[in-house]
């Protein structure tokens, strides 16, 4: 089972990416479960979804505390949240920043982790460019899916075309598709993607 736990707040798509990673899964013929957890109900406050993805049928509905992989749309909780929490170690992690892990201060984090299972991709910049609204989520799923090799890019855009109308579904589609190319460019040159 591969489990996902995305870190966000209020208003930026946290449960909508979980949703669609779900769909996404489901797509390529996998079972898929997606839930959101909220702390309040409110825009800008902390938000938490989760997606499981399995070969065979999935009963556990508790949230998930052991994730394979992180996908933090708000750098902004990096240091109120402990995010990392349960992470495993062969874990992998996608940030929404323009920063690298040593300018967030996650230098020690980088030791304990596979540096190629760690990515920072300018999601919001290329939301705001190509959707006009600060929603990360599609970027971020590309971002995974570039990462873990557990999705394909094909999917999540199908996954983005089943859920939103043609307009808004051709943005969020450019969007993750400059973050995927931009993630496997940044794999293959340098183990760490990140923004210039």
């Amino acid at each position: 089972m591969f489990q996902v736990r995305i870190h966000g707040r209020g208003g930026q798509g946290v449960v909508t990416a979980a949703e669609l990673l779900s769909v996404a899964a489901f797509r390529e013929g996998r079972h898929a479960q997606a839930f959101p957890s909220f702390g309040s109900e409110r825009t800008g406050a902390p938000v938490v979804a989760f997606c499981r993805i399995d070969d065979h049928p999935i009963r556990l509905r508790e949230p998930i505390m052991a994730p394979d992989a992180l996908i933090i749309q708000d750098p902004t909780l990096l240091h109120q949240v402990d995010v990392f929490n349960g992470l495993v170690p062969d874990g992998y992690v996608v940030i929404n920043t323009t920063r690298s892990f040593e300018e967030l201060g996650l230098s020690e984090f980088l030791a304990r982790f596979r540096r190629e299972h760690l990515c920072t991709v300018a999601a919001t910049e290329l939301a705001l460019k190509h959707v006009g609204r600060a929603v990360p989520n599609a970027a971020l799923l590309a971002g995974l899916a570039a990462i873990s090799e557990r999705i394909s890019l094909d999917s999540v855009i199908a996954a983005i075309r089943d859920r939103f109308t043609t307009r808004i579904a051709d943005a969020n589609v450019a969007a993750a598709t400059e973050a995927y190319n931009f993630v496997t460019q940044g794999m293959r040159g340098d183990a760490h993607a990140q923004a210039d």
